[in-house]
């Protein structure tokens, strides 16, 4: 369970990677740091803190920030309602992200793991590193997941309407609807 302490202390070092990366929030921006842990009671190793900036009927724009080794667990953006799921391009603004989708392997090691004793919610192998400046874009229910390197990463999100609420989720544990923010 995600307590206010620990709310407040994931947001504050949330700041100060959106402030190494030289990203400008407003007052109203900093207050509002959202923290998604999965309750899976493991923030450091799976979840993510994020600020949105603008979610409409036709797009969205998210800045999120991974500390060391933290993932955004594997899930994909599915149809709802006959509208196609959600697209998104991920740019790395900080730091380096490891992001996996739906693919072949590539060829030897990846450069990161899952986070140790979930590996069997982790399926995808297609490995896309992404350093400042790069960028991938993620195609409607395509099944990815994402890593922060070692020194963490802030990545810069655009996409169509986020309806974080409908995520499929390959742990089961983890329901997107019942995602909590304290």
């Amino acid at each position: 369970m995600l307590t206010k302490e620990l709310y407040e202390t994931y947001s504050m070092k949330a700041l100060e990677y959106l402030d190494e990366a030289g990203i400008a929030l407003t007052e109203e921006e900093r207050k509002n740091v959202e923290v998604a842990e999965y309750e899976l009671g493991c923030l450091d190793k799976v979840g993510l803190e994020l600020v949105v900036y603008v979610n409409t009927e036709r797009c969205c724009a998210k800045e999120l920030v991974l500390l060391p080794g933290q993932t955004c667990p594997e899930h994909r953006h599915p149809e709802i309602n006959g509208e196609e799921g959600k697209e998104e391009t991920f740019r790395c603004r900080w730091g380096t992200v490891y992001l996996y989708v739906e693919g072949e392997p590539k060829e030897g090691a990846l450069a990161t793991n899952p986070p140790e004793g979930m590996e069997e919610y982790f399926t995808c192998r297609h490995e896309v590193i992404l350093k400042p400046g790069e960028q991938y874009t993620i195609m409607p229910n395509t099944l990815h997941w994402f890593k922060a390197g070692e020194e963490g990463a802030v990545v810069s999100e655009f996409s169509t309407k986020s309806r974080d609420e409908f995520d499929v989720y390959t742990d089961p544990r983890i329901d997107a609807a019942g995602k909590r923010n304290v």
